[in-house]
C-alpha cells in the first residue's frame, strides 16, 4: 500500500513534517504584508473569534520583552546572557549525562568517503545510533557539521534520511531524498567537500523511536515494529507515531519538561562526540537542517556558543503565524509555554548575534505564511543590525515548496565554506 492511499483512507496528509487532517488543509491562509496582530486575528484563522483576542494579549504588535529590538540593553553580549538564561528555563532541559562513550560498530569507504557507524547510550531509551563521514585520505583536523535530520512525518527513519553509507539503501529512504533533498544524501555531499559530518538519531525518530511494543495496545493503532522493506508496515507505525505525538507532548508536560528540552541536550552530546574526536576542530563546527533540523538549527544554534555558522532550512516564521495560521502544519516539537510573551520564534536562532547565520526559505512552503517568513527575516536583519554584525546574517528566498534543493545546498555549502574553512 502506497503511502498516499493509507493517508487517505486514514482521513489524514502529510505536509511537511506532520500528519493532518485532510479537512484542516483547506484552511484558507490569507493574511497581507503589514498586518497587525489585531486585524489579522479578525479574519478566519487557527483559533477562530479568539484568534484576535490571543494575538493582542499574547504577542501585541511590538518586540517581545526579551527581544534586543526593545533597546533594553547594552549589547548583544548582555541581552544573550539575559534571554538565554529564560530560554532555558523554559524549555526545561532534562539531563542527558555528560560526553556519551562511543562505540564504533562498523567502519568502510563509500564513494570516496571514510565511513563510521556509532552508537552510544543516553540516561534513557535505546541506543542513539550515528554514522561519521569524511572524505578518504584527507588529514588534520577537519571543519565539521552536524547534520541534523528533518521530521516529515517519518518517525521510522532519523539518520538515513539525509545520508547514505553504501550501496544497500533503503527504499524508503531513496524516496525520502529524492521527495526533499533532490535525490541525494545532503550529508554525503558536504561531507566530500572536506568536512567531517557527524548525523545522529534524535528522540523519538530512527534508533530512538516509541517501540509499538512498548506502549499499550490501544493506543497503538494496528501498527507494529515493522523491517525497513515492509512499506506498508512502515507507513502504519509513522501514522501511529504521528498519532501518538501528542500522548508525548502531554508526557514530557507533566515530567516538567518539553520537547526542546529533550532533543537539545541529545543534539548537544552529539556535539560532544563531534568536537571530542581527533579529526575535528572544535572550533570550526557549524550544523544545519531542513524543516524538523530546522527547528533543531534554530534551538541548538541559538543555545550552544560551538556552533560557529548555522544554516535553518525550511523553519522559521513567527509565533504569529503559528498561533493564526500554521500551528496544525506543525509538530508539538517547535512550542515553549510562555516564552512567545519574551522572544519571538525568530529571536531565538538571533541569539547567537553575532556569529555567522544563514536562514533559506521557500516561498510556496505551506508550512509558513510569507508576510510572516518576511516578518521573521526582518526581525533577524534587525538583531543583528543592532549586534554589530549585519554582515554575519544572510537569508535567500526560493521559488517552489518545502526542500533543500540542490540549489539551496550549493548556497549553504558555499556559506559554510566561507565561515569554516581557512
Amino acid at each position: 500500500m502506497s503511502m498516499k492511499r493509507f493517508m487517505n483512507g486514514m482521513g489524514i496528509l502529510s505536509i511537511g513534517m506532520i500528519l493532518i487532517p485532510v479537512w484542516l488543509a483547506d484552511i484558507p491562509s490569507i493574511p497581507t504584508a503589514g498586518d497587525e496582530a489585531g486585524q489579522a486575528g479578525k479574519r478566519p484563522n487557527m483559533a477562530g473569534a479568539y484568534g484576535s483576542w490571543l494575538a493582542d494579549q499574547v504577542l501585541g504588535n511590538g518586540p517581545a520583552s526579551l527581544s534586543f529590538r526593545t533597546g533594553k540593553w547594552r549589547s548583544a553580549k548582555e541581552w544573550r546572557t539575559v534571554a538565554r538564561a529564560r530560554l532555558l528555563d523554559r524549555i526545561a532541559p532534562v539531563d542527558q549525562g555528560g560526553k556519551p562513550e562511543v562505540r564504533i560498530d562498523w567502519k568502510g569507504e563509500y564513494e570516496g568517503l571514510y565511513v563510521e557507524r556509532l552508537s552510544w547510550q543516553l540516561p534513557a531509551g535505546p541506543r542513539t545510533e550515528a554514522v561519521f563521514l569524511k572524505p578518504l585520505g584527507m588529514t588534520g583536523r577537519l571543519p565539521a557539521i552536524l547534520a541534523l535530520h528533518d521530521h516529515g512525518g517519518k518517525k521510522f527513519m532519523g539518520w538515513r534520511k539525509i545520508a547514505r553509507i553504501d550501496g544497500d539503501t533503503w527504499k524508503i529512504t531513496l524516496d525520502h531524498q529524492r521527495e526533499y533533498y533532490g535525490g541525494v544524501a545532503w550529508a554525503n555531499e558536504i561531507a566530500r567537500r572536506g568536512y567531517a559530518v557527524l548525523v545522529h538519531d534524535t528522540f523519538p525518530f530512527g534508533s530512538r523511536r516509541v517501540l509499538t511494543a512498548d506502549v499499550p495496545e490501544r493506543i497503538r493503532q494496528g501498527a507494529s515494529d515493522p523491517g525497513p522493506a515492509d512499506e506498508e508496515g512502515v507507513d502504519k507505525y509513522n501514522a501511529f507515531a504521528a498519532a501518538h505525538e501528542h500522548v508525548l507532548e502531554k508526557s514530557l508536560l507533566c515530567a516538567g519538561t518539553t520537547w526542546p528540552g529533550v532533543y537539545v541536550p541529545e543534539d548537544q552530546r552529539a556535539l560532544d562526540v563531534l568536537a571530542a574526536r581527533g579529526d575535528v576542530d572544535p572550533s570550526r563546527m557549524g550544523c544545519a537542517g531542513l524543516s524538523g533540523g530546522g527547528m533543531r538549527t534554530v534551538f541548538l544554534a541559538g543555545i550552544d556558543d560551538r556552533i560557529k555558522a548555522a544554516i535553518a532550512v525550511g523553519f522559521m516564521t513567527t509565533w504569529r503565524d503559528f498561533l493564526l495560521d500554521k500551528s496544525f502544519t506543525h509538530t508539538w516539537m517547535t512550542y515553549v509555554p510562555l516564552l512567545p510573551r519574551e522572544l519571538d520564534f525568530p529571536e531565538i536562532l538571533a541569539l547567537r548575534a553575532p556569529a555567522a547565520t544563514m536562514v533559506l526559505n521557500c516561498t510556496e512552503d505551506q508550512l509558513y505564511t510569507m508576510p510572516e517568513m518576511e516578518r521573521a527575516d526582518r526581525m533577524l536583519r534587525e538583531t543583528f543590525r543592532l549586534a554589530g554584525a549585519a554582515e554575519m546574517y544572510e537569508s535567500k528566498f526560493y521559488p517552489g515548496g518545502h526542500k533543500f534543493d540542490l540549489q539551496m545546498q550549493a548556497d549553504a555549502f558555499d556559506w559554510f565554506d566561507r565561515h569554516l574553512k581557512r
